[in-house]
């Protein structure tokens, strides 16, 4: 969850300055590590209808909530694909989606079983300490709360997550710190890291090696049959809606003026500044009945050095016992009325400035008080503040009439029998198509809401053509829509793919065929052949030899590793293997040396850049130590998981 809050709280405008928090930044990812995909520790295939998407020994992760994060995954993830996720994208997606689930409840699972826990306190300082969270460099709670619902969330649910993430951290710490690297071991693992390979490689392509052999018809149709999922065309319609926004609806709203005076009137403290003071006082308190004659008699001693001439501030440092303002010569600076006790501030602002009052009594003491100065109530006026008053009225009364039209529209398609266009008049709604809506995909630019899926392809729509919806596509978005040409769920015919069968035939022949001439060419270079002698025999130019590093852009990925991979080759022994690529070409390539760069002989550089590779050689270490956690953890999925 707190990955897509941190999706949900990127600062986006919205209207009229207020904020949509949309998609995993502020926040971040704080979840431990989400990089080790794959399959985990055992896993029941059973196609059983169960409320959960995974169980990690026996403790259940939310059918619901991994779906709802998948939906609001999914509008980026289409927007990234052109508008389509073709059903392998969609199943390796989810699939990652839930390990990574079962990566962190596993990893917190093994922090509750080592006895790491996180208190209260902690928790809650963390709360506090979200940048999101924070108005003008302070922690606000009311701040805290709009956001969180903002992006569908309590502080309650949030808590709870991050606790989870906090509970990870100690995890993370704690592996991090239990396999430290000597300064011997930094220098070897620098010298490991900057290394560079010499090699050489000759590319044999495919196409080259695939010859003219026929493709049998029989080879075809068992391809064919075989990858049929290739070849499916999902269900899909074309689809007509209309759609009604909070945007459209404000813009819309006109504000009259006596609202606008009424609300001015209403709330007029929050624009008017009330007149403020600035006073010094000298304090002689009384501390029971008995004392207060003492303190009368004293605090009028004060009031006549005072009107003989003293200083104010020196005697206010003399005998005031207001400890706070007392070494300022009883300053207490600007205030208004209001912040005093009611006897102070009666005779503070009846006094004129520049007068030293005779000793006021409260239930603090005895107070010789003296005004400095006068700040007189300043505020806006209605004109002042009359567009951002109207902009406010503007946005409540859209959102009513956006809650009213959306009643109202939900009554109208109970009830039946209003067409599409009918209904876009009547709520002054806006009209689109998508061509081309996908079951499961769903399309641009509504998106692939479950519950708009579900709709979209139920009997209601599809078989009556009736108008579906209202669907809510956020919270401040609802659409209503009609099936047009409906094409349910087909297999391409054979003849229509055949041509495209026949040439991936031809490729893995191709493939295969350099393959086995690689391998050929790699045991005549192992028995000490030259080889540029033997790559002229392959139907391709090598490359010229060249050091490369771990690094290295410019050369495929599987060779790069291959090559670091292999031995170490020695003097006049260089290393061979043949390595298959991605798309079916094939290399034939050759290690001949090693060395290390050379680099600054600058401590502080060195150190720097040590701390930086540590740092990535302890995130593997945390990567490895948690993969291990899953694997030995009984990991049961539910694999219809993102079909409820």
């Amino acid at each position: 969850m707190l990955q897509d809050l941190g999706d949900k709280l990127k600062g986006v405008s919205g209207t009229g300055g207020s904020h949509r928090w949309v998609a995993y930044s502020i926040l971040g990812a704080l979840i431990l590590v989400f990089a080790a995909w794959g399959a985990y520790g055992v896993v029941d295939m059973s196609l059983s209808q169960a409320d959960y998407a995974a169980k990690v020994n026996g403790e259940k992760i939310s059918a619901a909530e991994m779906n709802d994060t998948w939906q609001r995954r999914l509008p980026q993830l289409l927007q990234a694909a052109g508008g389509q996720l073709s059903e392998e994208q969609r199943t390796e997606f989810q699939n990652k989606l839930l390990d990574s689930a079962v990566l962190g409840l596993a990893a917190e699972q093994h922090a509750r079983k080592m006895g790491l826990r996180v208190s209260d306190e902690h928790a809650k300082q963390a709360f506090q300490e979200e940048q999101a969270f924070h108005v003008d460099g302070k922690f606000s709670y009311a701040a805290a709360v709009a956001r969180l619902q903002s992006a569908g969330l309590t502080p309650e649910m949030y808590l709870a997550d991050l606790r989870k993430s906090l509970l990870s951290g100690q995890l993370e710490g704690i592996i991090g710190t239990t396999d430290f690297l000597t300064p011997a071991d930094s220098r070897r693992l620098l010298a490991l890291l900057d290394e560079e390979r010499e090699l050489r490689f000759a590319l044999l392509q495919p196409e080259t090696w695939s010859g003219n052999a026929a493709i049998e018809p029989a080879a075809v149709e068992a391809w064919y049959k075989a990858h049929q999922e290739d070849f499916t065309v999902p269900e899909s319609v074309k689809l007509d809606y209309a759609e009604l926004s909070l945007a459209d609806v404000t813009a819309g709203m006109v504000v009259p003026d006596d609202k606008l005076h009424e609300r001015y009137d209403r709330d007029k403290a929050q624009y008017v500044l009330p007149e403020t003071r600035h006073a010094a006082h000298i304090l002689i308190p009384v501390d029971d009945a008995a004392s207060d004659s003492q303190a009368a008699a004293q605090a009028k001693e004060v009031y006549e050095k005072l009107k003989a001439g003293g200083d104010f501030a020196a005697l206010a440092k003399q005998y005031s016992k207001d400890t706070a303002s007392a070494e300022q010569g009883g300053d207490l600076g600007w205030a208004a009325r209001d912040t005093y006790v009611k006897e102070f501030g009666d005779r503070l602002f009846a006094m004129q400035q520049g007068e030293t009052s005779d000793p006021v009594k409260t239930e603090f003491g005895y107070h010789i008080i003296r005004l400095i100065g006068i700040q007189a109530a300043a505020g806006r006026s209605f004109e002042d503040v009359k567009a951002d008053l109207t902009d406010t009225l503007r946005k409540e009364l859209g959102a009513a009439e956006f809650a009213r039209r959306e009643d109202q529209l939900q009554s109208q398609l109970e009830q039946g029998g209003a067409s599409l266009d009918q209904l876009t008049r009547e709520f002054g709604l806006q009209r689109g198509t998508v061509e081309h809506f996908e079951r499961g995909a769903g399309g641009l630019p509504l998106g692939s809401d479950a519950e708009l899926n579900r709709l979209v392809f139920s009997d209601s729509v599809i078989a009556q053509k009736r108008v579906g919806g209202p669907v809510q596509l956020g919270e401040d978005r609802i659409t209503i829509f009609q099936a047009q040409d409906h094409k349910p769920a087909t297999v391409k015919p054979l003849e229509q793919v055949r041509e495209g069968i026949i040439a991936e035939l031809r490729r893995e022949q191709g493939s295969a065929a350099a393959l086995a001439a690689a391998d050929a060419a790699a045991a005549r270079l192992k028995s000490g052949e030259d080889f540029d002698k033997v790559a002229a025999t392959l139907k391709t130019k090598p490359e010229a030899p060249r050091f490369v590093a771990r690094s290295a852009p410019d050369v495929p990925v599987e060779l790069r590793d291959a090559a670091f991979a292999l031995p170490r080759p020695e003097a006049g022994k260089p290393q061979v293997q043949t390595v298959k690529l991605e798309g079916g070409a094939v290399a034939l390539l050759q290690v001949s040396g090693s060395r290390v760069r050379e680099f600054s002989d600058n401590p502080q550089l060195q150190q720097l850049r040590t701390q930086r590779e540590l740092q990535r050689y302890s995130l593997r270490e945390v990567d490895a130590y948690l993969t291990e956690v899953v694997s030995k953890s009984k990991v049961r999925r539910n694999p219809q998981a993102f079909q409820q």
